[in-house]
C-alpha cells in the first residue's frame, strides 16, 4: 500500500473516531439548583450577589482567573475547608451530601459556569 493511501486511511479513521470521543455534558442546571436548595447552598451564595458568601459569579471568576476548575470546586464543596465569609470572619464551609460523582461535576460545572 503506498504512503499516500496509508495516510488518507489514517487520517479517515482518526476523523471518525473523534466522533466517538465523549462531548462534556450540558449542565443540568434544576437538578444543580435542586442540590444547591437541598444543602442549604442559598442560604449563603446567591447566583449574582454576595450574602454570607461570595456569589457563584464571583466564585467562577475567580476560579477563572486563579485557572483552577472542577476539581478545585468539588473539593471546596466535599471537604469542608475554612472559608473567609463576607463579613470577615471564617468558618467550615458546609459539606455537601452527596458522594455522587456525576451530581458533583453537574454542580461545580453549574456554578463555574455563572
Amino acid at each position: 500500500m503506498n504512503t499516500k493511501i496509508k495516510l488518507l486511511l489514517t487520517g479517515s479513521l482518526l476523523f471518525a473516531m473523534a466522533g466517538l470521543a465523549p462531548v462534556h455534558a450540558q449542565v443540568d442546571e434544576a437538578a444543580a439548583k435542586a442540590l444547591a436548595k437541598k444543602n442549604d447552598c442559598l442560604k449563603c451564595h446567591a447566583v449574582d450577589k454576595t450574602k454570607k458568601g461570595p456569589s457563584y459569579k464571583k466564585i467562577a471568576a475567580k476560579y477563572k482567573e486563579k485557572k483552577l476548575g472542577e476539581k478545585e470546586a468539588i473539593k471546596q464543596m466535599t471537604e469542608g475547608k475554612k472559608v473567609k465569609l463576607a463579613d470577615g470572619t471564617q468558618e467550615d464551609h458546609k459539606i455537601i451530601d452527596t458522594k455522587d460523582p456525576k451530581e458533583l461535576s453537574n454542580m461545580a460545572q453549574w456554578i463555574l459556569s455563572r
